[in-house]
């Protein structure tokens, strides 16, 4: 594991070792971090990639109340989806929806976040037409 993924574990787990019971239930924005992922291909085995390689950035901004996620790509490029959906259900907070990505290509997905209301552990999905992504990772209270 390098570096950058090892501040970013140690971070998110000193953090949601403070958080309060609770805490991510969607009524305060959130900074959330890609840890691991994984791209999955029919008739393969799911490989670990980087969040670039799939075009996510390692940082994402979520704003419940505003329905919409943001973030930077490393080259500075903004990035945002709306969130089409959220549910509290059984100590998680579901958020979903969909994107196209890119307009120019048929990369469009459906995706679902999961975060768990005590500990900002986060899994995130999303599939379209020929792959799939899950990305572990965690989320701490913005501000």
């Amino acid at each position: 594991m390098n570096r950058i993924y090892a501040t970013v574990i140690s971070a998110a787990l000193l953090y949601t070792g403070l958080a309060m019971a609770g805490d991510f239930e969607g009524d305060r924005d959130m900074l959330c971090a890609s840890q691991l992922v994984n791209e999955c291909l029919p008739g393969t085995a799911c490989n670990m990639v980087t969040a670039q390689d799939v075009n996510l950035p390692n940082f994402f901004h979520v704003d419940v109340t505003d329905r919409i996620i943001t973030g930077k790509h490393d080259g500075g490029i903004e990035a945002s989806t709306p969130i089409e959906r959220i549910e509290q259900l059984d100590g998680k907070l579901i958020l979903q929806g969909a994107d196209d990505g890119n307009s120019n290509t048929p990369d469009g997905a459906g995706w679902t976040m999961v975060i768990n209301a005590n500990t900002g552990s986060m899994l995130l999905t999303a599939a379209g037409d020929g792959f799939a992504v899950v990305v572990s990772g965690a989320c701490m209270l913005d501000g």
